[in-house]
């Protein structure tokens, strides 16, 4: 028979063990939102093509596979990159970025984000998630990860919807938005990092965040303003080569001479200089 003294010395570490991770008062711990590499250099990233007209960018644009972007009466204040090596770069971390959040595991699987207010964790929708005169409301210090599609399809479409924390607005490098298909966001307060496997479009209101998209970014009249997460710095003018901005490593142009860009004027500049 087992002495009273010396069964309470085997069994007291494992109860200590399970009630500190196996009640139900405790949360479980905290995910960590995967590295979105060089695309956090970004504001915006697409695919295929970046439209922004009558709005603000903040931040630096880029496009790759693709290299069109237009700008009417949309001044970015940052790095234009159409096609280039940062671009090229940061779409393939993008790409990686997408595949891991994709792989991470629910904390819960809700219905509408709608009227809640969420600690940190992942949570799901298993199809569209459509919010209209919607409040989210975040407590507690992130990250936040929302999957919108997780069964195969699904939207994320928003109008007149505010995410905020009890205090203001939530830090957007906290705050991640995974998307299987189409990010719509009208008339809202939107923050936080979009990782859309379709197309972006923003129209009026205001994005704190970053937008990547497979597809196209669309902005009509809404401020965009970039997050600071990515784990790679931004491109730099590390040698002018009279009015152009070269990467000695890659020579080629990486960031123009002015930080505000005008639509016509850039766009014709651009075009030239590929030539």
């Amino acid at each position: 028979m087992v002495p009273p003294n010396v069964r309470f010395a085997l069994f007291a570490p494992l109860a200590v063990f399970l009630l500190a991770w196996g009640s139900p008062s405790t949360s479980p711990p905290t995910t960590s939102a995967p590295s979105v590499g060089a695309a956090g250099n970004f504001a915006v990233l697409a695919g295929t093509a970046v439209t922004c007209t009558n709005g603000t960018v903040t931040g630096n644009v880029g496009v790759s596979p693709g290299t069109a972007i237009t700008q009417t009466s949309c001044p970015v204040t940052g790095t234009i990159n159409s096609g280039n090596a940062a671009a090229v770069q940061a779409n393939s971390d993008f790409f990686i970025a997408y595949d891991k959040f994709k792989a991470l595991a629910c904390d819960r699987t809700l219905s509408t984000f709608d009227s809640q207010t969420l600690s940190p964790g992942v949570y799901c929708v298993d199809a569209a998630a459509t919010f209209t005169d919607a409040v989210l409301t975040l407590a507690g210090n992130g990250p936040w990860i929302f999957k919108v599609g997780t069964l195969g399809t699904g939207a994320l479409t928003g109008t007149r919807f505010s995410v905020v924390t009890p205090s203001g607005t939530p830090p957007c490098n906290n705050v991640y938005w995974w998307v299987k298909q189409a990010t719509t966001m009208t008339d809202s307060k939107f923050v936080g990092t979009i990782l859309a496997g379709a197309a972006i479009s923003m129209t009026r209101g205001t994005f704190n965040g970053d937008a990547f998209a497979k597809s196209a970014v669309t902005i009509t009249g809404t401020a965009v303003t970039a997050c600071a997460i990515g784990s790679a710095s931004p491109p730099v003018c590390k040698h002018r080569d009279g009015d152009k901005c070269k990467d000695k490593k890659h020579a080629r142009d990486e960031c123009d001479d002015d930080d505000d860009h005008d639509g016509g004027d850039h766009h014709r500049k651009h075009e030239e200089n590929r030539r």
